[in-house]
């Protein structure tokens, strides 16, 4: 018996090696089940301007934004990702990765690296493992083209931790990492020794959600000193009229890399960083299979006296329930740096 189902999971796995445009779920026995998923996605991109999101080649807008003339067109798979999820009983397990790894050769065979963005167990209420900061609520995160929509602005961190979930409340330790702090001899090591320390709780309804945020974090500085920071965020999603709805965050006091994607360190020199940030978005459904968003995200620091803002405006269109594409306008400036670029984005996505 054991032989058969064998049998039949390496023949299921032989027919999604061959099908890469699929996903599929497996169950093997009435406890365990492993699904495949991700999505293809093939993207051309324009960029024109004095703006330039070095860190990624250009492949989308991040808080960390240099000043450098810039007009180029390119064409991208990159955020194309795989995932897999594996159940037995009151435990699942989840891996997902894309191709932002870097070290690519467009000269010649245009590789790219897979990336791990996930990696986590969960049993009952608890979740061990690499995955989204309890800080952060996805569901808030604008519909773009653009890798993330209007990331300037909003929480996105991926990082490893242990948390422990009630109803709509979290708290969870995670990795801590004094963005812009104390680095040991050659620049490698650090003395952050306490978990950063994140509870949030979610309202929701049929409404939508909102959720409240709170931070607590120990800073070690370049100059060897400990320094406390404390941040917060109120993010949701409302559904408005139909099909509709308005995506929202607002995040203050001492976020430094929780917010904005290195729009902000976590520490200038000695001091601790001050941030505010706001991220609005509206998705607008014309029809069952034609959609609009506009969405606007803005951060300012205190120390840096940094100040980007990042704005764009797309339409979507489903030729299937899996397959669509769109195109998206909109423009990246960073104030500080006198730094301004327009942008233009064709996408075309495939779902598994």
């Amino acid at each position: 018996m054991l032989n058969k189902k064998v049998s039949l999971v390496a023949a299921a796995i032989a027919v999604l090696s061959g099908t890469a445009h699929a996903g599929y779920e497996i169950k093997l026995t009435d406890k365990d089940t492993i699904t495949f998923g991700g999505y293809i996605q093939g993207d051309l991109r324009y960029i024109d301007g004095t703006a330039s999101s070095t860190l990624t080649n250009d492949d989308f807008w991040i808080g960390h934004v240099v000043k450098d003339d810039v007009s180029n067109t390119k064409f991208s798979a990159n955020s194309t990702r795989f995932n897999t999820k594996y159940v037995h009983g009151d435990i699942t397990g989840f891996i997902e990765m894309d191709f932002y790894g870097g070290d690519g050769n467009e000269v010649l065979t245009n590789s790219r690296h897979p990336r791990l963005r996930h990696a986590f167990i969960k049993y009952k209420n608890w979740t061990v493992g690499q995955t989204w900061s309890t800080f952060v609520n996805t569901s808030a995160l604008a519909e773009a083209a653009d890798f993330g929509g209007p990331l300037v602005a909003a929480a996105f961190v991926r990082q490893d931790l242990i948390r422990y979930t009630n109803g709509g409340f979290q708290i969870a330790i995670e990795n801590p990492e004094s963005y812009g702090g104390y680095k040991g001899a050659g620049g490698y090591g650090s003395k952050d020794s306490m978990p950063d320390v994140i509870a949030k709780y979610t309202f929701s309804g049929d409404w939508g959600n909102v959720s409240v945020a709170g931070l607590a974090r120990k800073l070690e500085t370049a100059g060897g000193n400990s320094e406390s920071g404390f941040g917060y965020g109120v993010a949701g999603k409302i559904n408005t009229f139909g099909k509709d709805d308005f995506r929202f965050q607002f995040h203050g006091g001492n976020t430094g890399r929780y917010v904005g994607a290195a729009a902000a360190t976590d520490l200038v020199g000695e001091e601790v960083e001050d941030t505010t940030s706001i991220s609005v978005a509206y998705r607008h459904f014309w029809t069952e299979t034609l959609r609009t968003n506009v969405f606007y995200g803005n951060t300012e620091t205190d120390e840096s006296d940094r100040d980007r803002t990042h704005w764009g405006v797309n339409i979507f269109k489903n030729v299937t329930p899996k397959l669509s594409y769109g195109i998206e306008f909109g423009n990246f400036k960073a104030k500080d740096l006198d730094a301004d670029s327009d942008y233009a984005q064709l996408s075309v996505k495939y779902v598994l």
